[in-house]
């Protein structure tokens, strides 16, 4: 067996910790291993993110370069000249971020976005003509390769469009009682189009041409297309007859709303004998057609574009050098985030060894720790050490406690122990006066063990309650009328003071015991002449209970121990100016378990005041 020199605790050996199971050691892996994935996520994403990006920018850069195409095409599909487009050119310039230049067929200017003095490209982007579009490039083109937004003669007056839409409007409510919804659109020349809704169905056969709402006004031409449609119509026939085709052959231009936004025009012969000219025929009618429209459209340019995908090499390109550069960069990422793991793990690992090393002290050291940082670890330091402060206290208080209840009982006991000895050798007679003093010191020991029982109840948790509805004027008056023979033979007035009639739901015997030692404790402390009042009210959802004196008081450092077991005042502890030192802590206890609180207040030389709250209850009903 290992003896232990006197006075010297056993320190418990520290535990080896593995390595890998270090903290330290631990987040640095995590460290790594999170560096790691986050540079290689970082680094294929933006590889994939790039490349994604250079194709959308080419792409994005295609569709800009479409889109001012065919803005400039409407621009001159709608203006006889350029005179006013370097606001378009300039707009269209800020929102694609390309050069856009406007020249003549000879390189004119007409108008550019960049400075003045800066050269052309080399080549044309595209020829802006509204008359000659590429038919599979311009959005809207017609098969013809005339932009739909040329009208020229054809676009309608106000008055006629304001006619055409009241007949398209009587034409949809038509086409809705027959369960067709439509919608109503318009074509650049103003003409109103009724078009039937995507998805919708109405009545069985119903459809906008096998209807009666067909009745033709619609699609009637108005007297501006008319006179537009003979003018092409003779221009065509002069085609016709310089081609050597039979000027007799009726020729019929019509208006042809079902393809599009925008009038088609179609020829058509009387006969069909003679289909074999029918393209010859188109011919004529589209170069009568772009004739017509001339005079209304700009003349012919050249569109210049810069700045785009197509002028510069790719931004970025994964070549060796590159793929250097991402590698030296993600080994710097790893690098300082191992660097700077190691620094806050080491940090953060100090003060928990330095817990660790106060925990292993043994019992009796009380160990504490520094607190040198104010987050969880500073926090926990704290804990560490106001846990070690309450385990000192305890312990104080374990040994005062025992050296107490030592004290308590050994008074009554030897007081006992002294008369019978005396009794048993014959000094003293066994008078009534004798047995009557034997029999108050059993009683004060028996008051002792029954506190001592009260006690362990409350901290186990089994002291029992019968809670029945009590009303608190009757409580303190009961508890009045008990100690009032005490407090006349002291010489204290006893007075009682109810707002009302409140009611709890509570143990009737345990209040009045906790109130009885409030009393006492009055009493026992107010001189002669002085008074001890009991109160009771309602303060909210609480009932309030309350037992002031006008005795001595209690000095502003005891107040915060007056609940404490076999705590007094007075440190003789003197049964003359206090009991068993355990009426107040018997107090807590009980007003806890009703669920309520205690609490003092003192002015020394003017009296004390023990507040009980308790919950409220409803009052009960009448049988």
């Amino acid at each position: 067996m290992t003896r232990w020199p006197r006075g010297r605790a056993r320190r418990p050996r520290r535990a080896r910790i593995p390595v890998r199971k270090r903290l330290l050691v631990r987040l640095l892996i995590a460290s790594v291993l999170i560096a790691v994935c986050s540079v290689a996520a970082t680094t294929w994403l933006a590889i994939e993110t790039t490349t994604r990006a250079l194709k959308e920018e080419q792409g994005q850069a295609l569709a800009d370069d479409m889109d001012i195409l065919a803005r400039l095409s409407g621009y001159a599909a709608t203006h006889p000249d350029w005179r006013d487009v370097r606001a378009t050119v300039r707009a269209l310039s800020a929102r694609t971020g390309r050069r856009i230049a406007l020249t003549t067929a000879d390189r004119t200017p007409l108008a550019d976005s960049a400075p003045p003095g800066t050269s052309l490209p080399p080549r044309a982007a595209a020829t802006v003509d509204p008359l000659h579009t590429d038919t599979y490039s311009e959005r809207g083109a017609q098969r013809t390769g005339i932009d739909p937004r040329a009208v020229g003669p054809y676009r309608l007056t106000t008055a006629e469009r304001t006619a055409l839409d009241d007949l398209a409007r009587v034409r949809q409510r038509c086409l809705t009682r027959y369960g067709l919804a439509t919608t109503l659109t318009r074509v650049p020349s103003g003409r109103p189009v009724v078009t039937e809704d995507t998805g919708t169905t109405g009545a069985a056969g119903a459809d906008l041409d096998a209807t009666d709402c067909a009745d033709g006004r619609l699609n009637t031409p108005t007297p501006t297309e008319a006179k537009a449609l003979r003018a092409l119509q003779d221009q065509a026939g002069s085609c016709l007859t310089r081609l050597g085709l039979s000027a007799g052959t009726p020729l019929y231009l019509v208006v042809d709303v079902t393809e599009g936004l925008v009038p088609a025009f179609a020829a058509k012969f009387s006969s069909a004998r003679d289909t074999r000219a029918l393209h010859t025929v188109q011919a004529c009618v589209d170069a009568a057609r772009r004739a017509q429209l001339d005079p209304y459209v700009a003349p012919v340019a050249e569109l210049f574009l810069g700045g785009g995908a197509g002028d510069a090499p790719p931004r970025f390109d994964m070549s060796p050098a590159n793929k250097a550069k991402v590698a030296g960069a993600a080994g710097l990422v790893l690098a300082v985030t191992v660097a700077v793991t190691a620094v806050v793990a080491t940090r953060l690992v100090r003060p928990l060894r330095a817990l660790t090393e106060a925990a292993q002290q043994p019992p009796e050291a009380h160990a504490r720790v520094p607190v040198t940082t104010r987050d969880e670890t500073g926090i926990l330091a704290e804990a560490f050490n106001d846990l070690a402060e309450r385990r000192e206290r305890l312990e104080a208080q374990r040994k005062a406690l025992v050296s107490d209840i030592a004290h308590e009982l050994r008074s009554p006991l030897t007081n006992i122990r002294g008369w019978l000895e005396v009794t048993r050798d014959g000094l003293v007679d066994p008078d009534p006066q004798l047995l009557s003093a034997l029999h108050e010191e059993a009683l004060v020991l028996q008051r002792v063990i029954d506190d001592l029982r009260d006690l362990a109840d409350a901290d186990a948790g089994t002291l029992r309650l019968h809670p029945e509805p009590v009303p608190a004027d009757e409580l303190i008056a009961q508890v009045a009328a008990a100690h009032r023979v005490a407090a006349d033979t002291a010489g204290v007035t006893l007075r009682t003071r109810a707002d009302g009639t409140p009611w709890l739901d509570a143990d009737p015997v345990r209040l009045r015991q906790a109130l009885g030692n409030l009393v006492t404790n009055a009493v026992r402390h107010t001189p002669r002449g002085g008074t001890v009042t009991l109160t009771a009210g309602r303060e909210g959802d609480r009932v309030v209970l309350e037992v002031a004196d006008t005795g001595s008081g209690i000095a502003p450092e005891d107040l915060p121990h007056v609940f404490e077991r076999f705590w007094r005042a007075e440190k003789s502890r003197s049964r003359r100016t206090g009991g068993s030192g355990l009426g107040l802590s018997i107090v807590r206890h009980l007003v806890a378990a009703h669920g309520g609180t205690a609490e003092a207040r003192s002015t020394p030389g003017r009296g004390s005041a023990f507040t009980l709250r308790l919950p409220a209850a409803t009052a009960p009903r009448d049988p």
